[in-house]
């Protein structure tokens, strides 16, 4: 048996401050994007590398709140991209976790909190 990939959906409320917080801020890129009709909620798929989220608009597809853990080898590099971009409302810190990680916690315009965190070598 195997599983594949996992791919979260986050509820947001604004398409400008989604692609503002995503696209501009966390340098995702829009991979797609549908609405059964103008003016329906946005549903699209954004990435960065090997991370792919969905952000959806539609009441019932996600909770407001949820919390993601997004893997990278270069945390300290993305910290420095983000805190270069001088985004008004969020300035990222790195903490060390007790359990050995480092993690970098950003929360969106909708109050969804990533966990930008480096690999636990085990």
């Amino acid at each position: 048996m195997s599983f594949g990939k996992t791919t979260p959906i986050l509820r947001i409320f604004d398409e400008a401050k989604a692609v503002e917080f995503y696209v501009d801020f966390l340098g995702f890129k829009i991979d797609w994007q549908h609405r059964f009709e103008a003016n329906y909620p946005l549903y699209l798929q954004i990435s960065r590398g090997e991370c792919v989220l969905h952000l959806s608009e539609h009441h019932g597809d996600s909770t407001p709140g949820s919390a993601l853990r997004i893997e990278t080898d270069e945390l300290e590099k993305f910290q420095r991209q983000l805190l270069a971009k001088q985004y008004r409302f969020s300035h990222p810190q790195i903490q060390a976790m007790p359990w050995g990680s480092q993690d970098m916690t950003i929360a969106d315009p909708f109050g969804n909190r990533l966990v930008f965190t480096n690999a636990i070598s085990l």
